[in-house]
């Protein structure tokens, strides 16, 4: 059974929602092992770095238990998601704005409790996100999603470093949000360029156990697609009152 995303809705919000629906619908039992990510991404008809990236939202939502060296195990067939549905229906400026205030508070803490793998974790992503770009991927969806997920694991990362775990739920399930509106971004010639530079000032300010510097360098990084957003929205104002 092949997924793909309608709409709004992101291939990995697709899968979410497929693996919600069995559990809910107990096609398998609390205590019960989940086939692996190999099997899922067959029966799915995706990759496996998005079935990967759907189990993690379900385990931060408290539905499945990843166990190291044993695999992935149901814990509740309860669907916690009704709270939070809505937000996958905000627009592009929402989306930013409660990222600004998840990733500053995010990275406030992580400058204060990172740890040495925390690190290690944003820069891997900021590797892979590096090579992506080497290759020279055209501007194909396919290659926008790619840059999406290597952007958004670089931001999980900082907001896990928190060592929060409310706040890396909250972030857990906000992600789909946050990749659709990469993705859009990246398909949209009058948006900037998701470019380095600022991504490793974070990265450096969190290293240097500086909470403010490193509040402001997420507030910062942010800044820039805010803006243009807004200097579009503001563009598009009087377009839309000239229609009849």
């Amino acid at each position: 059974m092949a997924l793909r995303a309608t709409g709004r809705t992101s291939l990995v919000d697709a899968v979410v929602e497929q693996l919600r629906a069995q559990l809910t619908a107990g096609e398998w039992r609390v205590g019960d092992r989940v086939p692996t990510e190999h099997a899922l991404a067959e029966q799915l008809q995706v990759g496996r770095n998005t079935v990967r990236e759907a189990i993690r939202v379900l385990v931060h939502a408290g539905m499945l238990q990843s166990r190291q060296g044993e695999g992935t195990f149901v814990v509740s067939t309860a669907d916690p998601a009704a709270v939070v549905r809505d937000l996958r229906r905000a627009g592009i400026r929402d989306v930013l704005e409660l990222r600004i205030a998840l990733e500053a508070e995010g990275a406030r803490l992580a400058a204060l409790r990172h740890e040495p793998a925390d690190l290690a974790r944003m820069r891997s992503a900021l590797a892979a996100q590096a090579a992506c770009e080497e290759t020279g991927d055209g501007p194909d969806s396919d290659s926008h999603e790619l840059h999406a997920e290597h952007d958004v694991e670089f931001h999980t990362a900082v907001v896990d470093a928190a060592h929060n775990s409310a706040l890396s739920a909250t972030y857990a399930w906000f992600s789909g949000s946050v990749r659709e509106a990469l993705v859009a971004a990246l398909g949209d010639r009058d948006m900037p360029r998701i470019l380095p530079a600022g991504h490793h000032a974070l990265v450096d300010a969190i290293e240097s156990g500086d909470p403010a510097a490193a509040e402001a360098a997420a507030r910062a990084l942010l800044d820039v697609p805010m803006r243009a957003v807004d200097a579009l929205l503001a563009r598009d104002v009087p377009t839309a009152r000239a229609q009849p």
